[in-house]
């Protein structure tokens, strides 16, 4: 049996999830353990910087540890991230988890883009999130499908996935944390967002095509841009601003893919190979073979 420890790195979270998350993993045959700070709340943090970056540490050292889930997003990271050391096991989560996909990106290690406590422990057992995440534990590959959009660049790619959150990801940009930083060649792209205005969508789109960041992929995947309005006085809408970032490059373009900030959030291996096509239907495949979560 293998072993998945809770932790929460970024902002604090009703112990009710932690409970539920628990019992779920349980049920499919994990061992769950917990940081010591993983219910500990500091304003809007999950316990002090020292607390967190302690939990997290203690995780990626303790051998017993196979996977990190993270309890929540929120924000955090950007403040302990510089005292993270590499990478060393999947860590699984998304929003300001970005950071530490990032990281595991630049150490060469797989994690998982996906669901966190909340929604593993509400969401029904048969919907498509919760059996995607159990399949990817146990090392099997998962297949989505979606209906293609108007704005999709048709094509092919098979490359390593990375990404994340857009606003994360801008916010490591000129760190050693960067996207420029990873050592993949012309990797997939995954982005998305919520809650941010329009015109600070194209600024930090914009700032990954001056860095270079966007000239350099083999594809990108364009998925929930959650509570962002589109500003009339920007002309377009926020996926077509996206479209226009990006309009110079011949590589496929995947928008409204299944991932963000909504309850139907499908998982993703981050930093692992997987193929996407665009065509009738958009399909993103994820080979989840050899993550080494489970027996």
């Amino acid at each position: 049996m293998r072993s998945i420890r809770i932790i929460s790195p970024s902002g604090a979270i009703d112990p009710v999830y932690i409970d539920g998350a628990t019992v779920r993993l349980q049920s499919w045959g994990f061992t769950v353990t917990e940081g010591r700070h993983a219910r500990n709340r500091w304003g809007r943090f999950a316990g002090t910087d020292e607390e967190r970056l302690s939990d997290l540490v203690e995780a990626l050292q303790d051998p017993s540890v196979d996977a990190i889930l993270c309890a929540r997003g929120g924000y955090g990271l950007q403040r302990i991230i510089d005292r993270v050391p590499a990478i060393t096991k999947p860590i699984i989560g998304f929003s300001d988890i970005t950071a530490l996909h990032q990281w595991s990106a630049i150490s060469g290690q797989t994690s998982v883009h996906g669901i966190m406590c909340k929604h593993i422990a509400t969401l029904p057992e048969d919907s498509e999130p919760i059996q995607a995440l159990r399949r990817l534990l146990a090392g099997e590959s998962v297949q989505y499908t979606w209906e293609t959009h108007p704005l999709n660049n048709p094509g092919h790619a098979c490359a390593p996935i990375i990404g994340g959150n857009l606003s994360v990801l801008y916010g490591l940009q000129g760190t050693p944390f960067s996207l420029n930083k990873q050592s993949y060649l012309f990797p997939i792209l995954l982005i998305e967002d919520i809650s941010e205005r329009h015109y600070h969508i194209d600024r930090m789109m914009r700032n990954l095509r001056m860095s270079g960041v966007l000239a350099h992929l083999s594809g990108l995947v364009v998925g929930q841009f959650s509570d962002c309005e589109d500003d009339p006085l920007m002309q377009q809408t926020v996926y077509e601003t996206i479209k226009e970032v990006v309009a110079d490059y011949d590589y496929p373009v995947l928008f409204n893919a299944p991932i963000g900030h909504v309850e139907h959030n499908v998982p993703l291996l981050l930093n692992r190979h997987a193929t996407i096509d665009s065509g009738t239907n958009s399909v993103l495949l994820t080979h989840g073979l050899n993550i080494d979560v489970a027996d």
